[in-house]
């Protein structure tokens, strides 16, 4: 089975309040841990496509990571617009998580799924989109095409996994969109949108690619079942 939730904003620290965001964000941490101790189990995989917690610093985020490492399933992430903890592959591989996987120009494969991906980032009619910014868009096409491109042509399907919507300001798909139809990607889920953000939400199929948001509160806060078999055991799992 292969869950997602994106944007936990976990804080261990407690320093980053989230229920700026609205009523529903109080106890947002102790919501997500109880639901996925109650459905996810050890050979399930889920997908966290970035803001995974509000550190700062590597060691800042490690509670954070420990605590995350400790509840069932593999882990995959990618990094958020708010990871700024996140540094080199080669430190974070260094902290011995046993169950996460870091992408980062590389891909995962997960019962002949195939799944890589990147942050993304803003899409060019955003305001304030400087030169600055076109250098990380393009770095981050560069990204996503590297980590698709690391995926066995003989997967069964095709996930990837982005921060950052793949539309501009009018919902229409921007460059990271060609990207996936490129590689021929089934399915692409993101997170970043909340609150009055989620009036921006794409769902469906676009270009032959199913996107889905998975923000933790655009979810309520429960993991979402993205692929897998329905069953007496898993019925009362959110999809």
């Amino acid at each position: 089975m292969i869950y997602a939730i994106g944007d936990l904003h976990f804080d261990h620290s407690k320093q980053k309040p989230m229920d700026v965001f609205g009523e529903n964000w109080i106890n947002h941490k102790e919501k997500i841990v109880d639901h996925w101790r109650s459905c996810v189990y050890d050979d399930d995989l889920v997908l966290v496509p970035g803001d995974i917690s509000w550190a700062l610093k590597l060691d800042e985020a490690v509670p954070d990571l420990k605590l995350i490492d400790s509840l069932p399933g593999h882990k995959l992430f990618i990094k958020g617009n708010h990871d700024y903890w996140w540094e080199s592959i080669s430190r974070l591989t260094s902290l011995d998580l046993e169950s996460i996987t870091f992408i980062r120009n590389n891909s995962y494969l997960y019962e002949n799924i195939g799944i890589g991906g990147t942050r993304g980032w803003m899409s060019r009619d955003s305001d304030g989109f400087d030169e600055g910014d076109e250098k990380i868009y393009k770095r981050e096409l560069l990204r996503l095409d590297a980590s698709l491109s690391s995926i066995d042509d003989g997967v069964s399907r095709k996930i990837a996994m982005l921060h950052y919507p793949p539309f501009d300001g009018k919902l229409r798909p921007n460059d990271f969109v060609d990207v996936l139809v490129k590689h021929k990607v089934d399915m692409c889920i993101y997170g970043h949108l909340h609150a009055e953000g989620l009036r921006y939400a794409v769902e469906g199929i676009i270009n032959g690619v199913d996107f889905k948001l998975v923000s933790s509160d655009f979810l309520d806060f429960k993991l979402k079942i993205i692929e897998g078999d329905w069953n007496e055991d898993n019925s009362d799992k959110i999809i």
